[in-house]
């Protein structure tokens, strides 16, 4: 048998939809076109709760009279009786209805509907023969049409780019996709409650910038007409959340939306969501301590354990993150350096020339030791972190708002996490001196002149609000995707973003 083609499916899909509108012609000529004045008071998942358990004469004396209303899924229609499945935001309860009982016109009527179609059942909860819950219609209505006919599972549904592109037709249709971002969104509560719980202020800061800071990324540039000025998409809260701890504000945390105009892959969006948070009189150990046991919760609050399974592999959240240094990190995961290799730039110049990297690029051209063994790092260790680990003291080349130790030299207190070959969270203890900032942020200029185009701007408000004072703080963003496609094993960054974007539908 052969398969049909794009052309054949899309004459039917034609066909379809012209069939339904005539049915919709026909409606509006009666009047009763997508009414709305039905208000249900029950729904699938609350029915299956309550009665699901009971026994079919225990539900018959209980005679329990329900409204419902959702998308028909299926429809078997078989002479003077018909059954059908309803699914609504909370899953999927059969309805059974007869003619005797919902009248013959409105049955002639049910018998023309269509999968897709919007409907609304009052009537009785009871159990088939065969132990369904279901719903005994005594009423049952039309309330929106659907035009367009539904995939079928063969080939609607396995479209990876229909699935991205037409997201509402992916949560019609794939009950995995409705439950992970049921997760997502279960994630986000229990992560603000984790903040509210340890005393942290949600705040909102601007999404458009005079200037970006907060990371070191390429921004989206735009136009603010009335005030005349060049504007960017945030690419970090960073900035003014700090001045909010300047303010005096000690504890503040946003979940919001990031802008950076990058690449597109299974771990990237130029649009994506952070938590970002900074607490006074912390430092980053303090931070790791606290990110970890957040994490922790977000995932029992997800999935309902601190174990979680990631592409057929298990994550015991439960226990200690490791902690490693970028060298250590190397040497455990690319081993065969010794330290005296890693300790030279031309060593290691070498080894990223044999790796591939762009040596005389404008980030590495005039990179350090610190900066290159980030380098090495991110080449020859970083997708192999699978299990939670904090690759910490980075090197101040690389990090420039972060403080620098106080015992190593060209360091910083800065982490970052990994999980399954990703990172998850990027944390420090801010540094809060002025005229060190300053100068960090003039290196950086230096940097974007040199053809870095992700160096940061000079941020002389920023440094005025240093100048009023800091306390000593600690701050950290975790990237809320990639959280999720971790709690939900995704393998794609599209899989945990409702509307993730794509190139143009030809």
């Amino acid at each position: 048998m052969n398969e049909p083609t794009p052309s054949s499916l899309a004459t039917d899909e034609n066909h379809l939809i012209a069939e339904r509108r005539g049915k919709l012609a026909k409606l509006r000529a009666e009047g009763i076109a997508y009414p709305n004045d039905f208000r249900p008071d029950d729904n699938a998942a609350a029915l299956r709760n309550a009665y699901g358990e009971l026994e079919k004469d225990a539900l018959a004396e209980l005679d329990k009279h329900v409204k419902v209303a959702g998308r028909m899924m299926l429809k078997r229609v078989m002479g003077k009786a018909s059954f059908a499945t309803l699914q609504d935001s909370t899953g999927r309860i059969q309805i059974f209805l007869d003619r005797n009982t919902v009248g013959e016109d409105t049955y002639s009527q049910f018998k023309t509907w269509d999968i897709g179609d919007i409907i609304a059942v009052e009537g009785t909860v009871f159990k088939t023969n065969k132990g369904e819950l279901s719903v005994h219609a005594a009423t049952i209505r039309l309330l929106s049409k659907s035009l367009r006919p539904l995939p079928d599972k063969f080939h609607g549904v396995a479209d990876q780019e229909l699935r991205y592109r037409q997201r509402y037709v992916d949560l019609i249709m794939t009950e995995e996709t409705r439950r992970t971002f049921v997760a997502r969104s279960q994630a986000i509560s229990s992560i603000r409650q984790f903040m509210l719980n340890a005393g942290f202020l949600e705040v909102e800061t601007p999404m458009l910038h005079p200037i970006p800071g907060g990371a070191a990324a390429k921004p989206f540039v735009t136009h603010h007409n009335a005030l005349d000025m060049e504007m960017f998409l945030r690419i970090a809260p960073e900035l003014y959340l700090k001045r909010l701890v300047v303010g005096g504000f000690d504890r503040v945390f946003e979940v919001n939306r990031n802008f950076r105009n990058e690449g597109v892959s299974p771990r990237h969006n130029p649009e994506f969501t952070m938590m970002e948070f900074y607490a006074a009189y912390t430092d980053y150990r303090w931070l790791m301590d606290f990110t970890e046991s957040l994490i922790r919760e977000a995932a029992i609050a997800a999935t309902g354990a601190a174990v979680v399974t990631y592409q057929d592999q298990t994550l015991d959240l439960s226990q200690p993150f490791d902690r490693l240094t970028i060298v250590q990190a190397i040497q455990k995961y690319a081993p065969g350096y010794t330290d005296e290799q890693l300790g030279d730039e031309a060593t290691i110049r070498s080894e990223l020339k044999r790796l591939g990297a762009d040596v005389n690029g404008p980030v590495l051209a005039r990179a350090g030791v610190g900066a290159l063994q980030l380098a090495l790092f991110e080449e020859t260790v970083e997708a192999k972190l699978w299990r939670p680990t904090f690759i910490i003291d980075y090197p101040v080349e690389v990090s420039p708002l972060a403080r620098a130790s106080d015992t190593q030299e060209g360091i910083t207190e800065r982490f970052e996490l990994f999980i399954t070959g990703r990172e998850i969270a990027n944390g420090f203890s801010e540094l809060n001196d002025p005229e060190d900032q300053a100068a960090r942020f003039q290196a950086q200029v230096e940097a974007k002149d040199a053809g870095d185009e992700e160096a940061m701007y000079y941020d002389a408000d920023y440094i005025r609000a240093l100048e009023y004072g800091m306390p000593p703080t600690g701050g950290c963003g975790i990237g809320i995707d990639r959280l999720v496609m971790l709690l939900t094993d995704s393998p794609s960054i599209r899989d945990v973003i409702l509307f993730p974007h794509l190139r143009k539908e030809d």
